[in-house]
């Protein structure tokens, strides 16, 4: 057990728990801004879906059923853009976060082999890489890694923690590099409905890909933009090449969705409404708490999507964290990220209306 737990890093968030009891004791209550984690409800019909399925007896299939294929399918090509999008180029997964860990082990990398991913980046790019053994790296621009032994190159747009979008010309010179080089392509792309200052562009688009999905994935998730962060509900999208040999590995393994939730990603994403209205939930705490926060002296950096505003005052960041947490706010520091991130902090906006109220007049 040790063995691999001993290739793991520190928790980063076991770090924050002494500002965390700091800002508890503010007298009008902690506002967390720290973790994404979704406040708003369940939209109705979705919960509606996963009540219908809820006499599941048996084994759900790993694949899914066919409706939910069908609705992942259909969401792919209408959101998306992408074009002639088969059952084969499909795969649902138990939330995004397993996905990510356990990717380079199923993809069979080890020693020798190289992981590359953004060096402002979600953790678990790392930790999926030190659970194969596999090496890694960080990059500014991918195309300029070395090449040899690189065996999977992480692209994450719109990014967390930063907010940042890779425009189609830089998404398709990467994508021509990687298959140039016969390196395999995960666009994690997890906010990609959360577009605020720019429009996302997935891996996907006929502009960026051709029009083949050779060597190509997008990883998606409907905990931030349906709110089932709790439901476990994400899915792959790409290259049969790569999903086959995956849902075989996964069969194995019993790394199934269940079959009430695989009802509810099939209502989540036949319905485009649910997803306006949270839209304009996190347009009005954005707009509110990026005033309050520039009114206090800070400066936000990209954060033109997803849901986190990028932040700094040009100190190291636990001295931001301590300083928000004294006013009773609890952001995330930047260097859990990366080092590249030590003077930044990573600003939520997944509180509730009334939390982010008495964020801002604290600030």
């Amino acid at each position: 057990m040790s063995a691999v737990s001993d290739r793991l890093p520190t928790f980063p968030w076991d770090k924050l728990e002494p500002y965390k009891k700091t800002a508890a004791t503010h007298p009008d209550g902690i506002v967390d801004l720290s973790v994404g984690t979704p406040v708003d409800p369940v939209p109705e019909l979705i919960q509606k879906a996963l009540v219908a399925a809820a006499d599941s007896p048996g084994y759900p299939t790993v694949w899914g059923t066919p409706e939910l294929r069908d609705a992942l399918t259909a969401w792919v090509e209408r959101r998306l853009g992408a074009r002639d999008i088969t059952h084969r180029h499909v795969l649902p997964v138990v939330g995004s976060k397993e996905l990510v860990a356990w990717l380079p082990t199923q993809l069979g990398l080890g020693p020798g082999d190289k992981v590359a991913y953004p060096r402002l980046a979600y953790p678990t790019y790392e930790v999926g890489a030190r659970l194969a053994r596999a090496e890694y790296e960080v990059y500014d621009d991918p195309t300029e890694l070395d090449p040899t032994g690189l065996k999977l190159l992480w692209l994450n747009s719109p990014s967390n923690p930063t907010g940042r979008v890779l425009g189609k010309e830089e998404l398709t010179r990467t994508v021509a590099w990687a298959r140039e080089h016969g390196v395999l392509v995960f666009s994690d792309e997890c906010y990609i409905e959360l577009g605020w200052e720019a429009d996302p562009v997935s891996v996907l688009h006929p502009d960026v890909c051709g029009g083949s999905y050779e060597g190509i994935v997008s990883v998606h998730s409907l905990s931030k933009r349906s709110n089932l962060a709790g439901y476990r509900a994400a899915f792959l999208a790409g290259d049969p090449e790569v999903l086959g040999p995956l849902l075989q590995i996964r069969k194995h393994g019993g790394m199934m969705t269940s079959a009430p939730t695989q009802a509810a990603v099939v209502a989540a994403l036949g319905d485009d409404t649910h997803v306006r209205e949270q839209r304009e939930r996190y347009v009005a705490r954005r707009t509110a708490l990026r005033e309050a926060l520039v009114r206090h002296g800070f400066r936000i950096e990209h954060s033109e999507a997803s849901l986190y505003l990028w932040a700094t005052r040009d100190e190291s960041c636990w001295d931001t964290v301590a300083h928000l947490a004294d006013l009773g706010i609890l952001v995330a520091p930047g260097d859990f990220y990366g080092t590249a991130g030590e003077t930044f902090v990573r600003v939520a906006l997944t509180a509730t209306d009334e939390r982010v109220a008495a964020a801002v007049a604290r600030l």
